[in-house]
């Protein structure tokens, strides 16, 4: 296995502690269930931690491929950036969980602001995690960028 075949297998646990990170919370809310909500946050800060060898992954990953052919150095760097971005985006909703379970297993007041406000930040996250997975696929799958090329016979 090499860099790149372990930064496909990790980046994508990010995305999916989000779906249902966000899921498990607003299930909680519902049931007004708050061990449900503490899981939600836990799957939050469990996906917080999965973003930084994602990121990191990836410069491995980039040392394989960017040398291969039709491989443009410009979509690794825009995937870089919102990949960047990206990470402190998790890192901020990790920080904000831990925070918020702090608060809701002290029973403080305004926990459940606070807990909107992680499920704000883990739909952020999620709608740039889009982008992030699109500028990825872009690097090597040609038939998703506009500038396909087809082969005549």
């Amino acid at each position: 296995m090499n860099n790149a075949h372990l930064h496909l297998l990790v980046n994508h646990l990010p995305f999916l502690a989000l779906v249902i990170g966000s899921v498990v919370v607003l299930a909680g809310f519902l049931l007004k269930n708050r061990d449900v909500r503490l899981t939600g946050l836990g799957i939050f800060i469990f996906g917080s931690l999965t973003s930084i060898p994602a990121f990191y992954t990836g410069e491995g990953a980039e040392d394989i491929v960017e040398n291969l052919p039709g491989i443009s150095e410009a979509s690794i760097h825009d995937h870089e950036e919102l990949a960047e971005l990206f990470l402190n985006l998790m890192l901020v909703l990790g920080i904000f969980s831990i925070i918020t379970f702090i608060i809701e297993v002290k029973k403080i007041r305004y926990s459940n602001l606070f807990m909107v406000v992680c499920l704000l930040i883990a739909v952020a996250s999620g709608i740039l995690a889009g982008y992030v997975g699109n500028t990825g696929g872009k690097i090597i799958h040609s038939e998703i960028t506009s500038t396909v090329r087809f082969i005549e016979n």
